[in-house]
């Protein structure tokens, strides 16, 4: 586990309230301020769509990709696989190579979760932890999104769990400029 990589740690943001991409973002801004080269790196979000987050992240010198297709229910199983085989690789590549202070896999944990069609062929579990295992040591790895697996709860150096109390969407309220988007 990474506990012997003191110097880098990994963290993860997992639940079911808004925040955990958030969260990951005020940590970006945060390293950016102390001199630390970040990339961050989306499953699910598609380069498709707008986000605010990436514009914010691109002006501080962030190195943003949406990897993904979008929301699992929007695209057919072969879409979504296809984008995870992209994916996954150049992940992995991104921390082992060692270049990034931190780097940031927001919604892995989302496409980890993908139950309706197989995904570990293309985006095999044991690899993700084993890769955590074996980051190089100053490289801070955050990862993100709902239904993190027990086994990546248990390499990381943290987990937050990010519950939700109440949601303006119960309300009917959809996703606002500026908070979602």
């Amino acid at each position: 586990m990474g506990k012997n990589n003191r110097n880098g740690l990994t963290l993860v943001y997992t639940g079911n309230g808004k925040g955990k991409t958030t969260a990951a973002v005020g940590l970006a801004v945060r390293a950016v301020g102390r001199g630390f080269k970040v990339k961050m790196l989306q499953f699910i979000k598609s380069p498709e769509r707008s986000y605010g987050e990436k514009s914010s992240l691109e002006k501080l010198g962030v190195d943003m990709i949406q990897l993904g297709t979008g929301f699992t229910w929007l695209k057919t199983p072969e879409e979504h696989r296809e984008a995870l085989k992209k994916a996954w690789p150049i992940a992995r590549e991104t921390v082992m190579s060692g270049e990034y202070d931190m780097v940031i896999l927001d919604e892995l944990n989302n496409a980890l979760a993908i139950d309706r069609f197989p995904i570990d062929d293309v985006l095999p579990l044991h690899e993700v932890v084993d890769m955590i295992e074996n980051k190089p040591e100053h490289v801070h790895l955050v990862i993100t999104g709902r239904d993190a697996k027990q086994v990546i709860k248990e390499a990381a150096d943290l987990v937050s769990v990010v519950d939700v109390e109440k949601h303006y969407y119960d309300e009917g309220i959809p996703a606002v400029k500026g908070i979602e988007l």
